[in-house]
C-alpha cells in the first residue's frame, strides 16, 4: 500500500550521525515543492449541521467521527465483542492487582496509566453492548473519577504527579459523556484544560508526558467543538510547541534498520507504542497550525515505517523498539491498537480511504491474532512467522524472554492494560457523517447506525455482511419517510470490478475512492456493494510472499499444542500458555506469482460464533507447497526466510491456509519455490 500523498516528494533522509542532535532538536523542519491533490472524499463547503463539527480557526476534517452509541456492532462482530465482554474485558479489573485496588476508583494501589488504559476500552465496550454489569462496572469507575476533580483543575488519584494518565483519561471521559451527557465529565475535562493553561508544560523529550503530550490534542479538539473556548485553543498551541518534533522525525525519517534504545541511548522515538500514538501527531498539529509539513507528517511517518520496518498484518516491528522487516521481529500489541486509533483520527482529518484500508488490515489481522479467541490471554509480541511460543531467548531489540506467550501479563501488563480499546473504538469508527449532511460508511463490518442526516431527520441503516471474509455486503435504509442524502461507500484500493446496486441501478465505482450515491432515498431501500476479492501477493523480506483476499492476510494453519505454565485464578480461564507446533511449517510454496489466484483454491463457510477460532476459519486456502529442510529455528524463532526462488526435492504438499487473525502459530512470509 502507498501512502505517499501523490504530487509532493518526501525530503532527504538524515544521516545517521545527525539522529541524536536531531533528536533533542526544537526546530520546525520544512519541505519544498509540495503540491497536495485533495484526498477522495472532500467535504462539500457546507458543514454538518448535526454533530459537533472543528470551529473557527480550526481547519475542517473532511469527515465527522460520530458520538459513542451512534454505531452499534452487528452480527459476528457483536459475537466478537461479546467474547470480549466475557473475557478479559469484562472480568479483569476483579483479580489482576494492578486494577483491583486501583487508586483510580479510590483504592490504593496503580495510580499511573493502568486504570485509565483499562477504562479506554471498558466504556465504550459497555455502551455498545448496552451490557448490564459492565455499565456497573464503568461507574465504579467513573464516579471516583469524577469526584477527584481539584480546584486548580488537576484530577485523579492524589497519589499520581505525572500528566501522561491524565491525557488517557481524558479521553474516557470524553467518551463517557458523549455516552451519557454526563455534565459532571464535561467540567473535568474543561477544568484541566485550564490547568494545563496555567501552569507551563513540564514535558521534556525524554519523559513519557514531552513524547505523548500530543495526545491531549484528541480531547482539546473533542472540548473546543462543544465550547468554543479560544483558551482550549492557546493550550493546544502552547503544548504541540513544546513537546517532542514528531513531524520533523517522520518527514526526515533517521531509523533505516533496527533502532534500539540499546543502541542509541534514546529509546522514545523508536519505541514502537510512541510511534502508533504519533502517527496522528503531525495531522493534528496540521488542523490548528495549517502547514504543509505537518499534513504531509502522518503519511511520511506511515510511508517510512513500511519501507524499514513493514510486515505482513499492516504492522511496523517494533519488539519493544524498531527492529526491522525480518518476519520473526514482533510488534507489541499496544503499537497495533494505537496504530489503529491513529487512523481513526486521520480518517475524520483527511478523508483519505487509503487509511482506512490500513486500518481494516491492522482490525482483522494484527489485532486478533495477538489475542486467543476466546478474549482471555494475550501476547506482548506477535510476529508474522511465530512457529514457537514459549519462554526463551530471542531476537527482540529490547524484550523479555516471555513476550510472545499467550498469557495475563506477559513481560509487561501495558498491553495487558492497553488491549481492551481495539474492537470498540473500531465499531465506533465504522461510520462517520460528512459534510453535506451525508453518511459515510469508512470500514465495513456488521453495523447498525442511527443518525441524523439532510435536515435531521433520523435514519437507521443495518449493514448485513460477513465482511472481511466475504466481500459481499447488503445494506438497508429505515427512517419514517423519504429524504434526501448522500451515502457514500468507501471502494478499497485492491476492490477493482466492484459493483453496487441503489434503486434498481447497477453502479460501478472506481476503486480507492469514497463512492458518493445521493439519492430520495425510501424506507426500507437497499443498497448492495460486491467488493471482488481476488488473490493477491506481496512481496516481503528476503523476497518471501505474502498471500492477500481484500484485507485478509493468509497463514499457514499449523497445529497447535497449548500447555499450560500457570493459573491465576480459581474458576475463571485466565492463564499463561506456551504454544508449540505439532505439523511442519517450514515450507515453501508452489505459486504462480503472476496469476497466483490459479495456483489457490478458496473454501468459506459461515462465521462462527467465536470469529477467529483455529477450528473454524471462515476461509481456507488450499495451495501445493514442498518442505525445505534446511529453513529451520534460529534464536527459537523461526530463521530467515530463504531467499527464493527455492528448489526442494520434498514431496509436494497440500497446505492449508487460514486468515492470519484466526491463527497463533503461522507462517505468513513464504519463500516461493522454483518452477
Amino acid at each position: 500500500m502507498d501512502f505517499r500523498p501523490r504530487g509532493f516528494f518526501v525530503i532527504r533522509n538524515m544521516k545517521k550521525q545527525e539522529v541524536l542532535a536531531f533528536m533533542k532538536s526544537s526546530i520546525w523542519i520544512l519541505a519544498a515543492g509540495m503540491v497536495w491533490l485533495v484526498p477522495a472524499g472532500k467535504a462539500a463547503e457546507s458543514v454538518n449541521r448535526h454533530y459537533p463539527v472543528n470551529l473557527e480557526p480550526l481547519v475542517q476534517s473532511e469527515f465527522v467521527a460520530l458520538p459513542l452509541g451512534t454505531v452499534k456492532p452487528a452480527g459476528w462482530l457483536k459475537d466478537q465483542l461479546t467474547l470480549q465482554a466475557n473475557g478479559l474485558t469484562g472480568h479483569l479489573d476483579e483479580f489482576w492487582e494492578s486494577l483491583s485496588n486501583s487508586a483510580w476508583k479510590g483504592g490504593t494501589g496503580d495510580a499511573w496509566e493502568r486504570g485509565p488504559y483499562y477504562l479506554d476500552g471498558l466504556v465504550p465496550l459497555a455502551y455498545l453492548l448496552e451490557d448490564a454489569r459492565l455499565l456497573d462496572k464503568v461507574k465504579s469507575w467513573i464516579e471516583p473519577i469524577l469526584a477527584s476533580g481539584q480546584p486548580d483543575g488537576w484530577f485523579g488519584p492524589l497519589q499520581n504527579k505525572d500528566r501522561w494518565p491524565l491525557a488517557v483519561a481524558l479521553k474516557v471521559l470524553s467518551q463517557y459523556y458523549e455516552a451519557t451527557s454526563d455534565a459532571r465529565a464535561l467540567t473535568i475535562i474543561k477544568n484541566y484544560f485550564h490547568f494545563l493553561e496555567n501552569n507551563p508544560p513540564d514535558w521534556p523529550d525524554k519523559d513519557w508526558r514531552g513524547v505523548r503530550a500530543m495526545e491531549n490534542l484528541v480531547t482539546a479538539y473533542w472540548l473546543y467543538r462543544r465550547t468554543g473556548d479560544p483558551r482550549v485553543l492557546k493550550t493546544a498551541e502552547i503544548i504541540y510547541k513544546n513537546c517532542f518534533d514528531w513531524t520533523g522525525l517522520f518527514n526526515q525519517f533517521p531509523f533505516d534498520d533496527a533502532w534500539t534504545q540499546k543502541r542509541t541511548g534514546y529509546g522514545h522515538p523508536c519505541h514502537v507504542v510512541n510511534l502508533g500514538m504519533a502517527i496522528k501527531y503531525p495531522g493534528l498539529i496540521y488542523v490548528l497550525a495549517k502547514e504543509e509539513p505537518y499534513r504531509q507528517g502522518s503519511f511520511s511517518a506511515i510511508q517510512n515505517l513500511d519501507r524499514y520496518h513493514g510486515q505482513a498484518a499492516g504492522r511496523y516491528s517494533g519488539d519493544e523498539h524498531l527492529s526491522g522487516r525480518h518476519p520473526s521481529q514482533g510488534t507489541e500489541l499496544c503499537g497495533v491498537v494505537e496504530f489503529m486509533f491513529s487512523l481513526e483520527n486521520l480518517i475524520e482529518i483527511f478523508g483519505d480511504p487509503a487509511l482506512a484500508d490500513r486500518l481494516e488490515v491492522l482490525a482483522y489481522n494484527a489485532n486478533p491474532g495477538t489475542c486467543t479467541p476466546d478474549y482471555w490471554a494475550h501476547q506482548y509480541d506477535q510476529q508474522a512467522n511465530q512457529v514457537l511460543c514459549t519462554v526463551a531467548k530471542r531476537n527482540w531489540s529490547t524484550n523479555g524472554n516471555a513476550s510472545n506467550l499467550y498469557g495475563l501479563e506477559p513481560n509487561f501488563g501495558c498491553c495487558t492494560a492497553n488491549m481492551h480499546q481495539g474492537w470498540p473504538k473500531f465499531v465506533s469508527h465504522l461510520w462517520m457523517a460528512t459534510h453535506d449532511q451525508g453518511l459515510a460508511a469508512v470500514a465495513y463490518g456488521p453495523s447498525v447506525v442511527t443518525a441524523r442526516v439532510a435536515d435531521g431527520q433520523t435514519v437507521q441503516i443495518t449493514e448485513e455482511t460477513q465482511y472481511p471474509f466475504e466481500g459481499n455486503i447488503r445494506f438497508s435504509l429505515a427512517m419514517e419517510r423519504s429524504v434526501r442524502f448522500p451515502l457514500y461507500l468507501r471502494i478499497p484500493a485492491w476492490a477493482e470490478g466492484a459493483t453496487a446496486t441503489a434503486g434498481g441501478q447497477i453502479l460501478r465505482p472506481k476503486a480507492g475512492l469514497f463512492f458518493p450515491i445521493t439519492r430520495d432515498w425510501q424506507p426500507g431501500d437497499i443498497v448492495t456493494l460486491d467488493l471482488p476479492m481476488k488473490i493477491r501477493t506481496e512481496t516481503r523480506y528476503n523476497g518471501a510472499v505474502s498471500i492477500r483476499r481484500g484485507p485478509l492476510y493468509f497463514s499457514l494453519k499449523i497445529e497447535e499444542h497449548f500447555k499450560k505454565l500457570k493459573s491465576y485464578h480459581d474458576t475463571l480461564p485466565v492463564a499463561d500458555w506456551a504454544i508449540y507446533p505439532i505439523t511442519p511449517w517450514n515450507f515453501g510454496l508452489a505459486l504462480d506469482r503472476d496469476n497466483p489466484g490459479e495456483s489457490i483454491e478458496i473454501r468459506t463457510r459461515p462465521v462462527s460464533s467465536v470469529p477467529f477460532s483455529h477450528e473454524d476459519a471462515p476461509v481456507v486456502l488450499k495451495v501445493k507447497g514442498r518442505m525445505l529442510p534446511e529453513w529451520t529455528l534460529v534464536d527459537n524463532s523461526a530463521g530467515a526466510p530463504p531467499p527464493g526462488p527455492v528448489v526442494s526435492d520434498q514431496p509436494l504438499a497440500d497446505l492449508e491456509l487460514i486468515p492470519y487473525g484466526n491463527t497463533r502459530l503461522r507462517i505468513t512470509e513464504f519463500p516461493l519455490l522454483a518452477e
